[in-house]
């Protein structure tokens, strides 16, 4: 998975907790950027562009689903399986940049 940082925060030991739901941060706002034909993450210091799979992870990240709830989803969505590591580490970099938070 790949996603384009324009700004990025460094928050070290942060990691999925598997058995918790996963919330889209309220400090940023996901949204279709026309001018760069893609999905972004705007916040006061900047704006991540990402790429289709990622802006398919953060879409689902609505504070309902536990990671194994989300994996489910976006195999399902796509009719591929496998993509749990994937999904984990782009997870696990969007938690540690303040994208998504757990309760």
């Amino acid at each position: 998975m790949h996603y384009r940082l324009s700004s990025l925060h460094n928050y070290k030991n942060m990691s999925i907790n598997p058995e918790l739901t996963i919330q889209f941060s309220p400090m940023h706002r996901l949204q279709w950027e026309e001018a760069q034909q893609k999905d972004v993450i705007l916040y006061p210091e900047g704006m991540v562009e990402l790429n289709q799979s990622s802006a398919e992870i953060l879409k689902l990240c609505d504070g309902s689903r536990t990671l194994d709830q989300l994996v489910i989803a976006l195999e399902e969505k796509f009719a591929t399986s496998g993509l749990k590591n994937d999904i984990s580490s782009f997870l696990e970099d969007a938690l540690k940049n303040g994208w998504i938070q757990q309760p």
